[in-house]
């Protein structure tokens, strides 16, 4: 049986709404969810960047089952590890061991907010391994001290920590990602149904271990009204990670996806109010080896009734196609 998780993405959507939109998710039936971690929308029309963990806290407590996850957090500039390890411990007591901490080496529009350059990828994966570690130690208890080659920790120490440690999941879009993650993570991400991604992954260690997807879609009545609306908060979508992760502005994307037309997005992203539509969509996924996808429904105020549709048609029809 494929879990199938709900997107709250902070950059369409305000914090109250967020949390009102995930106790709804669990009250429809969604099998777990995630939380975009960013500073910047992608586009201006999507408008919203509210901070993932206050968001986070609030869930926990306004939820009572459905599982909570990043997707993902970047600990190496914008946060520094220790303090991600201090967030993820909370949330994990908050939510009584319903969290999971997703990581990735990041992008330039969330993380140059705090100066200092955006580092080649190959340094973004050897900081992030380095975070990896220190997180994990955290996580076990004691006090730790760290002088690596992109970080320092003095004496540090969670005091409260959970009997469970969040499982921590790391992001992949090629080789070098999976490599990092099939040592690391306990749980592989992507946002793309490449079995390829997870065939790296487990020559790397991974194999047996969780995998989790992410699909957005566009419900809406009215087709066109769901295409116009996908392409205008999510046309970046199609750019690929090795210009999502460069690009430093909201204006950049613009620019990038001037020339992007409603027939592409529509070609990429499942659009209207066809059940079958959106299983196919999912079918790759499935067929890569996700056990687990998480829907992102674009547009923030158009969730109520995604969530009603998918109570009521989506989530029986993607149940009966894999059950």
């Amino acid at each position: 049986m494929v879990q199938i998780g709900y997107t709250m993405m902070t950059e369409q959507t305000g914090p109250r709404d967020l949390v009102e939109h995930v106790v709804r998710a669990e009250d429809v039936g969604f099998d777990f969810s995630v939380i975009s971690d960013h500073y910047f929308p992608w586009l201006r029309s999507q408008g919203h960047s509210s901070y993932a963990w206050s968001v986070l806290g609030a869930a926990a407590q306004a939820t009572s089952r459905i599982p909570l996850m990043t997707y993902v957090t970047c600990p190496i500039l914008r946060y520094h590890p220790a303090i991600v390890a201090q967030k993820a411990a909370t949330v994990q007591l908050l939510s009584e061991g319903r969290f999971r901490l997703g990581l990735g080496a990041g992008e330039n529009l969330n993380e140059h907010v705090v100066g200092g350059g955006w580092p080649p990828v190959d340094v973004r994966h050897e900081m992030l391994e380095e975070a990896v570690g220190i997180i994990r130690a955290l996580f076990e208890g004691g006090h730790v001290t760290h002088h690596g080659q992109h970080y320092d920790v003095e004496s540090a120490r969670l005091w409260d920590l959970p009997e469970e440690a969040p499982p921590i999941g790391i992001a992949v879009s090629g080789d070098q990602s999976c490599k990092l993650a099939g040592r690391l993570a306990d749980l592989v991400i992507a946002t793309e149904p490449k079995a390829g991604l997870l065939e790296a992954f487990d020559r790397h260690g991974g194999s047996g271990k969780p995998r989790v997807g992410q699909l957005p879609v566009s419900y809406d009545p009215d087709r066109d009204t769901a295409v116009k609306r996908a392409h205008s908060q999510f046309r970046w979508f199609g750019l690929g990670w090795k210009v999502n992760a460069e690009l430093p502005h909201p204006d950049s994307f613009e620019a990038a996806t001037q020339f992007v037309t409603e027939d592409d997005v529509a070609s990429a992203i499942p659009c209207g109010d066809d059940p079958d539509a959106f299983v196919e969509a999912v079918r790759p996924y499935v067929e890569a080896g996700f056990g687990e996808v998480a829907l992102v429904q674009i547009g923030g105020d158009a969730q109520p009734e995604f969530l009603d549709w998918s109570a009521k048609t989506l989530l029986p029809a993607l149940r009966e196609a894999f059950a």
